[in-house]
Formats: C-alpha cells, sequence, structure tokens
C-alpha cells in the first residue's frame, strides 16, 4: 500500500479501506506466523496515519508542524492531549516539531509539566490558571499542553538564546531567574522559558514568588494587575527593586489596592491601557500615605495607587496628599 498517494481518496473511502485491511488482519491471527502478523499492521499504521492527518488539508497546511500548530489555533486556551498532536501531525517525531514552534517560531505552548510545578509555591499565579482555563493545575499531565497566546511572539529565537547562555552559567536557580527577567524587561517571560532555565528543577516557582514578595523586584502576572498578559507568565516591569519598607504588601492587599482605584494612578489617573513607548509612566506602584518610619501600616486605607513617574516626585517631595489628592508641593 502506498502510504501517500498523488490524489488521496475521500474520508470514508479511507475508512473502508483500513475495515478492510483489519479484517485482513483478523485472519492472519488465526496463522501461527507473528512476522506474517506484524506485516500485516503495516498498512493498517499508515492508513490511520494518513487519515488523522488529512483532517487538516494540505491547503490549510501542508507540513506536520503546521498542522500541529493549526489545531492549535482552532483550540486556543484549550487543553489537549499529546495524542491529538500526534493524530493530527501524522509523524512519531510530533514532540520535537511541537518544541521548534516554541523556541524556533516564539508559540506559546505550555506543557503540564511547569503548571504542576507552580501549584506549591506559587499559588497565586496557579489559581489563575484554574480560573482562565477553567482546569486544575494538579490535574493536567506532562503529555498535556496548551496554546497560551494567541500571536507569535516573533522574539522568541533571540529569547531563546539569551536563555541557554544563563543556563549554562554556574549560579542560582534565583540569580538565573533575576538575570533572565532582566534581560527582558517590559516582556513576559512563558513558565516554560522559567523551568528550561532552572534546568527542570522545580523551585523556579518558589524563587519567583521570593524575588517579588521578599526582594521586592516588580514581577506580576495575568492574576496581579495585568489582565492584558498571557496566560502562565511572568514579566519584570521595571529594572528596579522597591524600596525594603514596601516589599511586606501582601498580594491580597495589593489586589484591593488596585482594584479600588480602578488600575489607575491617583495623581494623573495613567492606566496601563496608556503605556506608549515614548512615555516614562511604564507601571503602577503602592505608596505609603503615611510611611512605615511613621508607623504607617500595610493596609489598603494606607495605600495609594501611584505610576513609577508621580511615586518618585512623591519620594523627590514634590508631592504631597492634600485632602485625598496629590498637590504639588509650593516652593
Amino acid at each position: 500500500m502506498a502510504r501517500r498517494s498523488a490524489k488521496r481518496a475521500t474520508r470514508i473511502e479511507d475508512v473502508d479501506r483500513i475495515k478492510e485491511l483489519l479484517d485482513g488482519f483478523g485472519r492472519k491471527l488465526a496463522e501461527p506466523d507473528l512476522r506474517d502478523q506484524v506485516r500485516s499492521l503495516i498498512p493498517v499504521f499508515h492508513g490511520v496515519r494518513d487519515l488523522g492527518s488529512g483532517l487538516i488539508t494540505p491547503e490549510v497546511a501542508k507540513s506536520a508542524r503546521d498542522r500541529i500548530l493549526t489545531y492549535f489555533r482552532y483550540y486556543p486556551l484549550t487543553l489537549i492531549e499529546g495524542d491529538e498532536l500526534l493524530v493530527v501531525s501524522g509523524i512519531g517525531e510530533w514532540a520535537r516539531r511541537l518544541r521548534e514552534l516554541r523556541v524556533q517560531f516564539g508559540w506559546w505552548i505550555l506543557s503540564g509539566v511547569p503548571f504542576k510545578q507552580m501549584d506549591t509555591d506559587d499559588p497565586d499565579t496557579a489559581a489563575e490558571i484554574t480560573r482562565s482555563l477553567g482546569i486544575d493545575p494538579t490535574a493536567i499531565r506532562p503529555d498535556q499542553y496548551v496554546l497560551a497566546r494567541a500571536d507569535q511572539d516573533r522574539d522568541a529565537a533571540h529569547r531563546w538564546h539569551i536563555l541557554n547562555t544563563i543556563r549554562k552559567k554556574k549560579m542560582s536557580v534565583k540569580d538565573k531567574v533575576l538575570e533572565y527577567l532582566r534581560a527582558n524587561v517590559g516582556q513576559p517571560v512563558s513558565i516554560e522559558e522559567l523551568r528550561y532555565l532552572a534546568k527542570d528543577r522545580n523551585e523556579w516557582p518558589r524563587r519567583v514568588r521570593e524575588l517579588r514578595t521578599e526582594e521586592g523586584w516588580p514581577i506580576v502576572t495575568k492574576m496581579q494587575g495585568r489582565p492584558d498578559l498571557p496566560v502562565g507568565s511572568y514579566v519584570l516591569e521595571e529594572d528596579k527593586q522597591a524600596p525594603e519598607h514596601d516589599r511586606k504588601i501582601p498580594d491580597d492587599v495589593r489586589i484591593v489596592v488596585l482594584e479600588r482605584d480602578g488600575f489607575a494612578c491617583r495623581c494623573c489617573g495613567w492606566t496601563r491601557d496608556a503605556m506608549r513607548p515614548d512615555d516614562p509612566r511604564k507601571l503602577l506602584e503602592l505608596h505609603h500615605v503615611i510611611q512605615h518610619v511613621d508607623k504607617g501600616e500595610n493596609s489598603a486605607d494606607n495605600l495609594v495607587t501611584l505610576c513609577n513617574v508621580h511615586h518618585d516626585q512623591v519620594h523627590a517631595g514634590r508631592l504631597t496628599w492634600v485632602d485625598g489628592r496629590w498637590m504639588p508641593v509650593q516652593r
């Protein structure tokens, strides 16, 4: 049987042909020759493979890699089984094509491995995944995948080059994560990249959380005030640590303050939707109305949302809080 014919039969005819081949295999089972039985199954395998790969026509996608991508794009933010990719690709090396799509072509295809790793060490982001995908991260298997971002990341090949360089360095996982995030300030980094950076060691979610909550690096996720971010990603918004006294604000308090203030600067009204390349305002920060040195608390009542520009102006003494709003300091 030819593995691929110049003119493919209709799907019904393909199914009928496979049925005939299986009937022939059934008759072979009554015979003692093992090799004859095995050889009779070969055309069945080829027929099923061609039937599966033909579900996405050559007019839509010509190669196995293109068929895999097309299938993911039909079902974004949907958990896809590895066996599904085997069927639509029509090849046994579908996992290699999947990696090419991720590394060389910049498609955010995430596996179940980093999802499970995050559940214990970064439960907030795991909760975000549950909400966005409608699935339990602990139930995701390693051979399940999801297309987390609809658009292509065209800088992916360059980023993976940087990733490999940092990965080889003799330093802690936390230091590698920080160096990689600082090399991609303002750009979303996928959990798949961080897992690879950590050489599959499952501590990387804990290190990301420590960098954010204990060391004051402005690393955010979709759940933490950035609804524009892809599922399963982190972004270092600015290459600057928060002052030590600002690092103890609990994440749940941050969320309350941001939601109360409408995710906007209380001084100028700037939001992330207004972000522009030439605008120095890049992120939202929380400011203590009554400073820590004056026994100010990490409570929502004592915190206000400011853009990074006006937050710096407050600390420089050029703005002051008067009757519930920020006013220029009169010189």
